[in-house]
């Protein structure tokens, strides 16, 4: 890439709107799950990091692909638009284990606790 690749590219991103989705935390004894609401966004427009204990979510929305319009356009709202936010995470997540679903607009993150961190039953021995 050039740097007037670049630069427009960089051009691009500033001209489009930039949302936080909006989120659920869940935690149980095994792991914690963020559930976000991302629609209009497909599987290779996002991109979920998880590193030094931030969880990231990044995510771009195109233009929903729709039939030739039959007359003329009266309005339009949907908007292009990258979805972003982050999370400063507990310790004891175990970053192996992470897995994320995308399906009808809804992220979820499963981030799963290391067994350290788990709570656990102490079994007592009887004398």
């Amino acid at each position: 890439m050039n740097s007037n690749e670049l630069a427009n590219r960089n051009d691009q991103q500033a001209q489009q709107p930039t949302t936080r989705p909006r989120v659920d935390v869940f935690e149980n004894a095994h792991e914690y799950l963020v559930v976000a609401d991302i629609p209009g966004v497909a599987k290779d427009g996002l991109d979920v990091r998880f590193e030094s204990g931030e969880l990231r979510i990044e995510a771009h929305r195109g233009k929903p692909q729709t039939q030739e319009p039959q007359g003329s356009l009266l309005a339009e709202e949907y908007r292009v638009g990258d979805y972003r936010r982050a999370f400063a995470m507990p310790d004891g997540i175990d970053a192996d284990k992470i897995e994320a679903e995308l399906a009808h607009g809804v992220l979820r993150v499963h981030l799963p606790k290391s067994a350290a961190k788990r709570p656990r039953k102490i079994a007592v021995r009887a004398s």
